[in-house]
């Protein structure tokens, strides 16, 4: 008999860590649809903003936004090699491309050379894009906070004859 009631007894604390297991697997199993429901969520909320940023505001949101920053013009007459949506994102990329085909492979004279970006976006006051804060340059990577280490190398200013056939 007193082998049949421990095994009674086995089998009933068997029982209960199979019953304690279960309920630790049903817990995890709440866990992860409680995390799936709260990214779903998340996802959604960030679609929704999404969608509302791309609606027209009314004056007075425009008005309550992050100013933009006040940057000198770009030379007249000029027209920049790309729309200015794509250049605001991408000019990084597209100078990093050409320094590549520049250094690797000796091609010159691309459109997205940085000589041709400051020739066209030196400021008329300092004839160049990095000397002053509404300078082209230092004006958007200080909006952003973009550390621009460009001109260590090159030279921020704009060539004589660019300079001259800007007129502003």
């Amino acid at each position: 008999m007193t082998g049949l009631r421990s095994l009674r007894a086995t089998a009933g604390e068997g029982g209960r860590a199979a019953a304690a297991g279960d309920q630790r697997r049903r817990s995890a199993t709440r866990a992860r649809r409680a995390a799936v429901a709260a990214g779903v969520a998340a996802a959604m909320l960030a679609g929704a903003a999404l969608v509302a940023a791309a609606l027209p505001q009314p004056a007075a949101a425009q008005a309550a936004r992050t100013p933009l920053p006040v940057l000198a013009p770009a030379r007249t007459g000029s027209r920049c090699v790309e729309p200015p949506e794509l250049m605001r994102r991408l000019h990084m990329q597209l100078l990093r491309h050409q320094r590549d085909l520049t250094v690797h492979a000796g091609e010159r004279g691309s459109k997205y050379r940085l000589q041709g970006c400051i020739d066209c976006h030196a400021s008329a006051a300092t004839g160049s894009v990095a000397a002053a804060p509404t300078d082209f340059c230092v004006g958007c990577h200080a909006y952003a906070a973009v550390r621009i280490d460009c001109f260590e190398c090159h030279n921020p200013k704009a060539a004589p004859l660019a300079l001259a056939k800007g007129q502003r």
